[in-house]
């Protein structure tokens, strides 16, 4: 087989289909985010970055950096090996001990990032549990999916959000089985949020164990930033809350949350976790200033939600359309994947603006979007500029007739 021609093929049709990812050069300029420099061919230009997942500017905290820079002048640069061979510091367990408590959980167990928290996580549960079936939400993350995938075991998909069909899924498996009910809080793409209370419910009735992967919510909701449960008062009813250090938190990393049994049966089980070197403590360090500064920051949280009201009345009076929900992520529909990149692409040349084109596999084909995430660090002048940038170029291209 010629394997670069068929290499070649593959990249030519991403290319043809518009769905051939880019990467966009970025250099992030510490203290001054939302600005970064766009590195290309004809050199550097400063755009104003409105689609990172650093939600609140945490990647360059002053605190946080501080810590780093101790804990790489103490402990040097790497881990050293796993946890179990010399990859445990006090940073991580300390850590570890942070992502308990903001969860009101027992236990945390750190991981390299969310994805393998979830691959590993999963995968471990549903495989070791003798008979275990896995209900998952159709709109769950392909970390998730790949963890169930991997297990083995028995898998059902509930409709997105759909607690009458979840509840029809776990009707349909038999008594005595052990059940495993996997959702997501906060949804990244469209930015909805799932029922958890009434998950919940439901899976209390059928004794099957919750697994709510809060990656998005983190940081940005509840009281001292537990996410979505802590806002609604349900993570004690929660068995697993996966969450990410990469995110509100701006460092890079994942974890779960839960009882001490649960944390230890993972720990001792999940190969994705034993053979794998720990995160170097410096990250660690980075992290639990992160998650310290993050609860007590109150004020940050409502700053971010009201920059994201601003930004969508903003685009309402600019004409510019944007999937309502309730969360932070504001997407704008386009439906085109290279209608979609041309717009990015004209985003950042003609006005220093970078929002990434989000196409399939992310979402499904017909469902291209940008997706802008508001920080507390936008600026009114910050915001007014993407609305005019995005409504000449709606203008320009004809798109509200188009709509």
């Amino acid at each position: 087989m010629d394997f670069e021609a068929f290499f070649q093929s593959e990249l030519d049709g991403l290319r043809k289909d518009g769905r051939y990812r880019y990467f966009a050069e970025l250099e992030r300029l510490a203290g001054k985010f939302p600005a970064a420099l766009k590195h290309g061919s004809s050199g550097c230009a400063r755009v104003t970055v409105w689609c990172s997942n650093d939600y609140l500017g945490m990647g360059q905290h002053p605190a946080v950096l501080k810590a780093m820079h101790e804990a790489l002048e103490r402990f040097g640069a790497g881990a050293g090996g796993t946890r179990n061979i010399a990859g445990t510091s006090p940073e991580h367990v300390a850590l570890e001990a942070e992502l308990a408590a903001l969860h009101g959980k027992e236990a945390a167990l750190l991981f390299g990032s969310g994805y393998v928290a979830n691959w590993t996580t999963l995968a471990t549960l549903a495989a070791r549990v003798p008979g275990m079936v896995v209900v998952s939400d159709s709109a769950n993350h392909a970390s998730m999916i790949e963890g169930i995938r991997h297990s083995r075991a028995e898998r059902r998909i509930f409709a997105h959000n759909d607690a009458t069909d979840l509840r029809r899924q776990l009707a349909a498996i038999a008594p005595g089985r052990p059940k495993l009910v996997a959702f997501e809080s906060v949804y990244s793409m469209d930015g909805d949020i799932a029922p958890i209370g009434n998950f919940l419910d439901i899976a209390e009735e059928f004794d099957a164990l919750t697994y709510c992967d809060e990656v998005h919510a983190v940081g940005l909701y509840g009281a001292g930033g537990g996410g979505i449960a802590e806002r609604e008062g349900l993570a004690d009813r929660i068995g697993v809350i996966e969450g990410t250090l990469a995110k509100a938190f701006g460092v890079i990393g994942g974890y779960i949350a839960g009882s001490t049994a649960l944390c230890d049966f993972v720990r001792s089980f999940a190969s994705g976790f034993i053979f794998t070197t720990s995160l170097p403590p410096a990250i660690a360090a980075g992290a639990l200033a992160a998650v310290r500064h993050v609860r007590r920051a109150g004020a940050l949280r409502e700053r971010l939600h009201e920059r994201v009201a601003t930004v969508r009345q903003r685009l309402d009076a600019a004409g510019v359309p944007h999937m309502r929900n309730p969360s932070h992520i504001v997407p704008v529909p386009v439906g085109d994947a290279a209608l979609c990149k041309r717009i990015s692409d004209l985003l950042v040349q003609e006005h220093g603006i970078y929002v990434q084109p989000i196409n399939y596999p992310t979402v499904p084909r017909g469902t291209e979007r940008l997706r802008i995430t508001p920080s507390p660090l936008h600026s009114d002048a910050d915001i007014e500029h993407l609305a005019v940038a995005l409504s000449a170029i709606w203008s320009a291209l004809d798109l509200r007739r188009a709509a």
